[in-house]
């Protein structure tokens, strides 16, 4: 076992980890943070985007220890004091989810996205998106979600 120490949404957890758990499988498990949702687990998919020190990665490529140390933002921490992020609630107001197994990825990276470009063109948008799988939304509806949080709609 290795000791492992983060800020997971604010919060400080300390725990005792095998050194092959994938960040992703502390995430939902450990910590039972299960908005990380796991889909391919070669990081294709981006299900399981979330910001670790403030960039998108994907938490299955990632072992848990490798993040010792660090800040991770997962899509439970996005809503505060009750109220949606922007992005959640412009995805609700544009119907960008269906199923919802990879909103919550799309969210974590989209959320990295704006604060890296607050403005980012359509083009942009998409582009991020294309490490991004979803079968069900067409996409469409998650670039105008994203673009009027941007305010480039």
């Amino acid at each position: 076992m290795t000791a492992l120490e983060v800020t997971v949404n604010g919060r400080t957890h300390r725990e005792d980890v095998e050194p092959r758990l994938l960040l992703s499988d502390f995430l939902r498990h450990t910590l039972g943070l299960t908005g990380t949702h796991v889909g391919c687990e070669h990081g294709v998919c981006g299900a399981c985007t979330i910001r670790l020190d403030g960039a998108a990665v994907r938490s299955c490529l990632l072992l848990a220890v490798q993040a010792d140390g660090c800040t991770i933002e997962t899509v439970e921490g996005l809503a505060a004091n009750g109220e949606l992020h922007p992005l959640q609630a412009a995805f609700r107001e544009h119907h960008a989810l269906q199923c919802g197994f990879c909103t919550s990825g799309i969210l974590m990276a989209a959320a990295n996205l704006l604060e890296q470009d607050g403005t980012p063109t359509r083009d942009e948008i998409v582009d991020m998106l294309s490490g991004h799988l979803c079968r069900c939304t067409g996409y469409e509806p998650i670039v105008d979600a994203i673009a009027q949080v941007a305010g480039t709609s």
